[in-house]
């Protein structure tokens, strides 16, 4: 499919800066804008095929200023939006017309710290369902009020706070704004309640309680804050690991990167010698200074015979979450001359992202040879070397 991304960021934002000032979609945070973030949030996710900006008329140069550092084909030229959002957002959905995307997600640039996985999860709710957006179920108390004094409780079971991106089969949604433009509908506060309107079924997926909307002076202060107090917390680390399995007479598969391949031989070792898993575990004990996989699942071990591999990684990433760790990508390279490994590379950064629950972008499998020197030039075994690189929140 190809999904498009409409960014609105046409508003005036008059709550958030004083009169006179740049709208709040141009203000700085930590150095960089709030559109700048969220165009960057959806121009660096794999699945978004296209970006379009909606701006208002007259903000040409604080977009080229705040756009300036993207040179990605992804990102359209911005169109002018319309009198409110809803007008904006049509602009947005005509420009792509001409493009023929699938579906497109339509965000706010007022929310700035939009996440990958958020994205990634609207985009899947996609594949099943017309409609979704992204959302988070309320928990605060509901009171109703009359005369200053609380009338009545409501209940808030069923109920969910709704963020963007909210997510659309493309040609359904077009239609839906252009009918609500011809019957002077602009009362609707979201394109879901548009959705709604026209009868579209809208699905929930999971926001996240960072996908704030900047609306206030005092919402920019906070997130000045955070985000600076977030950069002295928090480092980035990367380890490296190398493994090494011979080939034993008599199987016919080895097992690499979690995925099986027929071959004439099986690869010898305790558990089921998954050398290219055994290398990404070292190498992400490695950024945590956690030792290596021996000191956990020693080999020695009776309970780790023809043991998987994946329950290694598996709880090698539970051991970097608990440390405050978030993996940022892994990169594994298997050295060998047989078996061909090009055809199963898509399946093997499918598996490692599964085990590790990241996003498949964030994986890469590569495979070498050693054009016929040394053992594996030899095919006497297999080598892997991985790289792993993860961000760590220092605890105070």
């Amino acid at each position: 499919m190809l999904n498009a991304a409409i960014i609105v960021a046409a508003g005036r934002g008059a709550r958030a800066a004083d009169a006179g000032d740049k709208p709040k979609q141009y203000l700085p945070i930590a150095g960089k804008s709030a559109l700048a973030r969220s165009l960057a949030a959806f121009l660096g996710h794999e699945e978004i095929g296209l970006v379009q900006p909606v701006i208002h008329a007259g903000d040409e140069a604080l977009y080229e200023e705040a756009a300036a550092t993207f040179q990605s084909p992804k990102l359209l030229a911005p169109v002018s939006g319309g009198r409110n959002r809803q007008e904006s957002v049509l602009s947005g959905l005509r420009a792509l017309e001409s493009h023929g995307p699938d579906t497109v997600l339509i965000h706010d640039a007022a929310r700035p710290f939009v996440s990958e996985a958020v994205i990634g999860r609207v985009i899947e709710s996609l594949r099943e369902n017309a409609a979704c957006l992204a959302a988070l179920p309320l928990s605060d108390t509901l009171k109703a009020e009359e005369n200053g004094r609380v009338k009545s409780t409501i209940s808030r079971e069923g109920l969910w706070r709704a963020q963007t991106p909210q997510g659309f089969r493309y040609g359904q949604i077009l239609d839906a704004h252009e009918a609500a433009a011809a019957e002077g509908r602009g009362d609707f506060t979201d394109d879901a309640a548009i959705a709604e309107w026209q009868g579209i079924a809208v699905a929930l997926a999971m926001g996240s309680e960072r996908n704030v909307k900047l609306t206030t002076a005092e919402d920019f202060e906070l997130a000045e804050r955070m985000l600076t107090g977030e950069a002295q917390l928090r480092e980035t680390r990367t380890a490296i690991g190398f493994d090494v399995h011979e080939f034993e007479p008599g199987g016919d598969h080895v097992i690499l990167c979690g995925i099986t391949i027929p071959h004439a031989a099986s690869l010898g070792g305790h558990s089921d010698a998954d050398v290219g898993l055994h290398a990404l575990t070292d190498a992400l004990l490695g950024t945590i200074g956690a030792g290596d996989i021996g000191e956990h699942f020693p080999p020695g071990d009776p309970k780790w015979k023809g043991a998987d591999s994946s329950f290694f990684l598996d709880q090698t990433a539970r051991l970097i979450s608990e440390a405050g760790g978030r993996i940022v990508n892994v990169d594994v390279t298997l050295i060998c001359e047989r078996p061909k490994i090009g055809s199963y590379r898509q399946a093997m950064r499918a598996r490692i992202a599964e085990i590790l629950d990241i996003e498949p972008g964030r994986v890469s499998v590569k495979a070498t040879t050693t054009e016929g020197l040394g053992f594996t030039g030899r095919s006497e075994g297999i080598a892997a070397m991985a790289t792993a690189t993860v961000e760590l929140t220092l605890k105070g």
